[in-house]
C-alpha cells in the first residue's frame, strides 16, 4: 500500500525545470510564427505567379466571337418525356421549360464554339488550373485597426486606436481597388482592368511630372520679373533659411547619430535643389556639411552587409537599433557618393538637365566641390565601405586636363599612401593607376607615377628557399601532447593556447606577414608599370619619373632582372636622348641595384663611373637646382658605400674633380661637395697627398681626359681651397679651412658636432638659397655714426684756445665785417 501511495503520489517541478518549459515554450512560439509568415508569403507568391500567367496567356490568345445554338425540337421532346408529367400542374411545367431554355447559356464556357450538351474529353481541353479556382468578388476593404496606449481622463480609461499603415493610396486621396484577379473572371475582364488600371498610373504621372514644370517655371519667371535688387534680397532670404536648415539638421544628426538618420536623408534629399536662384550655393553647402557629418558619425571599421541567418536571429533592442543605424549609413554614404559621382560627370560630359535648376557654367563649380569632397572622403575613410570606388574615381581625375584639379587628386593619392600602415589602400590605388596608364597608352601626366614615390614600403617577403632555411615552430598533435605531457601539463598548455588566441584576437593591428604580402604585390605592380614604360615607350616623358621610381625601389628588385636591367640603363645613358637629371637617375638606379642584392653579382660598373666623371662638369652653377641632391647621392653611393671596390686614384680623380666644381656652384652646392670631400678624405686617408706640393709618381695631370683612372691625379694638389678660404660665405670658408687643416676630428681645426654629423644632402637642404636668403644671414655694415665737434675742450693748444674766447666775447659793433667797404677804401 505504501508503495502504491508513493507511485500515485507526483512530484512537484522544480523551478528550474519550469523555467526550461516556459522557454521551449517560447521559442516554439517563436518557430510557429516564423512558419506562419513563410506560408502566408508562400501564398502570396503564389497568387502572384498565377495571376502573371493568366494575364500572359490572356494576352497571346485570341479571343473567339460566342455563338448561340438554337434548341433542336427533338431535344425538347425528350427532355419533356423524360418528366413525371403526370405529377406536375400546368405551371410548373411551364417554369421548368424556361430553365431548362437558360439552362444553356449559364452552364457552357463563353470561350467555347462546341455545341452545348456534346460530352467532352478531359484529353480534348484541359481546363486551366486558375479556372477551377473559385470567384472572388470584390469587396470593401475592412481597415485593420491598431491599439494604441489609452489615456485616463477624469470619466475614466479612453482607448485608442489609429488604421494600420500600408494601404495602397491614390495621389489624389482614393485608394486603388485590391482586386484578386487569380479567380475565374473572365480573360477580357482580367485585361481590360489591367490596362486601364496602367494607363490610369501613366495618365497621374504625365499629370504631375507638368505641374512640376509649370510650376519651376512660374518660379523663374517671377523671379526674372524682379528687379535687380528685389532678386538679391530675395536670393539672400532664401539663402538664409536653406543655411539654417543646413545647420539645424546637421547639428541634430551629430546631436544623435543612431537616431536620425531620416534627418540625413533628408540633409542629403537637398543636394537635388531646384530653385535656380540657390541652388548651386545650396548644393556646395550641402555637399561640403555631409562630408564633415561622414567624417565625424562613420564608424571605425568596414560595414558588412548581414546574412539571412543573422537576420533571422533574434537580437537584443540595442543590437537591433545598431543594425538599422549601420544599415542606414551606408545606404546614405553610398546615394551621396553617387551624386558626387553624377555631378563629375554632368560637368565632363556637358549634359544639361531637364529642370534647368543649374546652368552649364556653374557645372565647373559644382564639380570642383564634388572633386575636392571625393579627395578629403579618400583620405579621411579608407577604412570604410565603398574606398575602392572613391579610388577608381579620383585616380581617373588624376589626368584631367584642368591643372587644378589634377593637382588637387595628384595631393590626395600622396597622403593616402603616406598614411596607409597596412597596405590594402596602397595596393587598390596602384592597381587602379596601372589600369589607367595601360587604358592611356603611356599618355599621362608624369604626376601620376610621381606619386609612387610616396609608397611606404621597405622590406617584401624573401624567396621561399631563404624562408626554409629558418626554423618553424612545429605545433604539437594531440598525440604528441598525450605521450609527452602529463594530465595537468596538457590541461595548462590548453588554457595557455585559448588566451594567446584571445589575445590576439584582442590585437587590432594586422600581422606582419600579411603586411609583407600586401607590400610585395604593391611592389610587383610598380615594377609592371616602370618594365612596360622602359620597353615600350621609352622616349615619352614618363621616363623620368620611372627613373626616379626605379632608383628608390630597386635594392627590392628581383635577383633574376639585374643583369637585363643595367644593360637598358647602360643603353639609355649611352643613347644621348636623356637629360642630365635622368642620366643621374640611371646612374643611381645601376649603383642601388648593385649595393642591396646586387653584391653577388660579379659586375664592374666602370663605364657608370665614366659617364658621371664625364658629366659632373656640367651640372647647372648659375641657379639653384635638385640635380646637385642627385649628384650627391649618387657620390655617397658609388664611392663612400662602395669603398672596398675603389682604387685609390678613382678616388683622388673625383676629389680634384668635386673641388674643381665647387668653384663655380652656388654657396649651398659648394657646402655639400666640400662635405662630400671630407667624406672622402676620411673614406682614404691616402687622399691627403693633394694637400702637399710633392709629386707621387711619374706624368702630368690631365683634368681634359675623361678617365679617372688615367688622368694622373696624384701628380696636382687641391689649391681650390685657397681660393674658397677667402669666399663670402661663413660655412665655405669654415669647410675650406677644415679641408686645408687636413679634415681632422678633433682638434683646432676639427668641426663642431652639429656640422660633422650632417651628411652632404642635409647641409645641401639646409643651406639651400632657393628663396635668395643666405644661412646663416649675412651680417649688416656696421653704423657709422658722426662725429660732432665739441667746442672748448677740443683745443690742445692754451693760447690758441685763448685767442678763440676773445673773439667770440666781442661785441658785432665793434668788429667790421663789410669786407667790400674796406676793398673799395683801398
Amino acid at each position: 500500500m505504501k508503495s502504491a501511495s508513493k507511485r500515485q503520489r507526483k512530484k512537484k517541478p522544480s523551478f528550474h525545470k519550469l523555467l526550461k518549459t516556459s522557454n521551449v515554450k517560447l521559442e516554439n512560439k517563436v518557430k510557429n510564427r516564423q512558419f506562419k509568415h513563410q506560408a502566408t508569403a508562400k501564398k502570396q507568391r503564389k497568387e502572384q505567379r498565377k495571376l502573371r500567367q493568366a494575364i500572359s496567356d490572356v494576352s497571346h490568345q485570341t479571343l473567339k466571337p460566342l455563338e448561340r445554338y438554337k434548341k433542336k425540337p427533338e431535344d425538347e421532346e425528350e427532355f419533356l418525356e423524360t418528366l413525371p408529367t403526370d405529377m406536375m400542374e400546368e405551371g410548373d411545367l411551364e417554369q421548368i421549360r424556361a430553365m431548362a431554355q437558360k439552362a444553356s447559356f449559364i452552364t457552357r464556357e463563353l470561350s467555347s464554339c462546341a455545341p452545348v450538351h456534346v460530352k467532352k474529353r478531359k484529353s480534348d481541353q484541359p481546363v486551366e488550373k486558375y479556372e477551377k479556382i473559385p470567384r472572388k468578388m470584390q469587396q470593401e476593404e475592412q481597415t485593420e485597426l491598431i491599439h494604441l496606449l489609452p489615456i485616463k481622463d477624469k470619466s475614466g480609461l479612453i482607448p485608442q486606436t489609429m488604421e494600420k499603415p500600408g494601404m495602397r493610396h491614390h495621389p489624389e486621396g482614393h485608394l486603388y481597388p485590391q482586386v484578386d484577379l487569380s479567380g475565374s473572371f473572365c480573360h477580357t475582364q482580367c485585361l481590360f482592368l489591367f490596362l486601364v488600371m496602367q494607363k490610369v498610373d501613366d495618365d497621374e504621372e504625365e499629370e504631375e511630372v507638368k505641374d512640376e514644370d509649370e510650376s519651376e517655371r512660374e518660379v523663374a519667371q517671377s523671379f526674372l520679373s524682379l528687379t535687380p535688387e528685389e532678386q538679391l534680397e530675395l536670393r539672400s532670404q532664401k539663402l538664409t533659411e536653406k543655411k539654417l536648415c543646413i545647420a539645424a539638421l546637421g547639428s541634430a544628426i551629430l546631436a544623435e547619430p543612431h537616431s536620425s538618420i531620416k534627418k540625413l536623408k533628408e540633409l542629403r534629399a537637398m543636394l537635388m535643389e531646384s530653385d535656380p536662384c540657390v541652388a548651386v550655393t545650396v548644393r556646395k553647402l550641402v555637399m561640403v556639411s555631409l562630408l564633415e557629418i561622414f567624417k565625424d558619425i562613420v564608424p571605425a571599421y568596414r560595414i558588412r552587409p548581414l546574412t539571412e541567418a543573422e537576420k533571422a536571429t533574434k537580437v537584443k533592442k540595442e543590437t537591433q537599433q545598431l543594425r538599422e543605424f549601420e544599415e542606414g549609413l551606408v545606404s546614405q554614404y553610398k546615394f551621396y557618393l553617387e551624386n558626387l559621382e553624377q555631378t563629375i560627370k554632368d560637368w565632363k560630359q556637358k549634359k544639361l538637365k531637364s529642370s534647368q535648376a543649374v546652368s552649364l557654367a556653374s557645372y565647373r563649380s559644382l564639380a570642383e566641390v564634388a572633386i575636392r569632397c571625393m579627395c578629403e572622403m579618400l583620405v579621411a575613410l579608407p577604412h570604410f565601405n565603398f574606398h575602392n570606388n572613391i579610388v577608381f574615381v579620383v585616380v581617373g581625375l588624376m589626368t584631367e586636363p584642368a591643372k587644378k584639379l589634377s593637382d588637387m587628386c595628384c595631393e590626395a593619392v600622396r597622403k593616402l599612401l603616406k598614411q596607409d600602415k597596412l597596405g590594402q589602400a596602397s595596393l587598390a590605388t596602384v592597381r587602379v593607376i596601372s589600369g589607367l596608364v595601360k587604358s592611356k597608352n603611356y599618355n599621362i601626366r608624369p604626376e601620376v607615377l610621381k606619386t609612387l614615390l610616396c609608397l611606404r614600403i621597405k622590406e617584401v617577403e624573401v624567396k621561399k628557399d631563404t624562408e626554409d632555411l629558418v626554423p618553424k615552430q612545429k605545433l604539437m598533435s594531440f598525440k604528441e601532447k598525450k605521450k609527452n605531457l602529463s594530465r595537468m601539463q596538457r590541461k595548462w598548455k590548453k588554457a595557455e593556447e585559448k588566451l594567446q588566441k584571445e589575445l590576439l584576437e584582442a590585437d587590432a593591428s594586422e600581422s606582419k606577414e600579411k603586411k609583407l604580402k600586401l607590400h610585395t604585390e604593391t611592389l610587383n605592380i610598380v615594377f609592371l608599370i616602370y618594365f612596360r614604360i622602359l620597353k615600350k615607350a621609352q622616349k615619352s616623358n614618363l621616363l623620368p619619373s620611372v627613373l626616379e621610381g626605379l632608383a628608390k625601389f630597386a635594392h627590392l628588385i628581383n635577383l633574376e632582372f639585374f643583369d637585363d636591367l643595367l644593360t637598358v640603363l647602360h643603353n639609355l645613358i649611352t643613347s644621348g636622348d636623356l637629360s642630365y637629371r635622368e642620366s643621374l637617375h640611371c646612374i643611381l638606379t645601376a649603383f642601388h641595384i648593385l649595393s642591396g642584392q646586387g653584391d653577388v653579382l660579379n659586375i664592374d660598373p666602370l663605364k657608370f663611373y665614366v659617364h658621371l666623371y664625364k658629366t659632373l662638369l656640367t651640372l647647372h652653377a648659375g641657379a639653384a637646382n635638385e640635380d646637385t641632391a642627385i649628384a650627391l647621392q649618387c657620390l655617397d653611393v658609388m664611392l663612400t658605400k662602395r669603398r672596398k671596390q675603389i682604387t685609390l686614384h678613382r678616388a683622388l680623380a673625383f676629389l680634384k674633380r668635386l673641388s674643381m666644381l665647387s668653384l663655380h656652384v652656388m654657396p649651398d652646392s659648394c657646402v655639400g661637395i666640400l662635405a662630400t670631400n671630407r667624406m672622402l678624405v676620411h673614406t682614404f686617408p691616402k687622399c691627403d697627398i693633394l694637400l702637399d706640393n710633392d709629386m707621387q709618381g711619374s706624368g702630368v695631370y690631365l683634368p681634359e681626359l675623361d678617365e679617372p683612372e688615367y688622368c694622373n691625379p696624384q701628380n696636382t694638389c687641391l689649391w681650390e681651397l685657397h681660393t674658397l678660404k677667402r669666399h663670402y660665405h661663413p660655412m665655405v670658408r669654415k669647410y675650406a679651412t677644415h679641408l686645408l687643416c687636413g679634415a681632422p676630428s678633433e682638434g683646432s681645426g676639427a668641426l663642431d658636432m652639429g656640422l660633422s654629423r650632417r651628411t652632404p644632402g642635409q647641409l645641401f637642404e639646409d643651406y639651400s638659397v632657393k628663396d635668395m636668403t643666405f644661412n646663416p644671414p649675412v651680417a649688416g655694415p656696421p653704423s657709422k655714426k658722426k662725429e660732432h665737434l665739441t667746442i672748448g675742450q677740443a683745443f690742445l693748444d692754451s693760447a690758441l684756445k685763448k685767442q678763440v674766447d676773445t673773439a667770440l666775447l666781442l661785441e658785432e659793433d665793434e668788429v667790421s665785417l663789410d669786407f667790400a667797404a674796406s676793398y673799395a677804401q683801398e
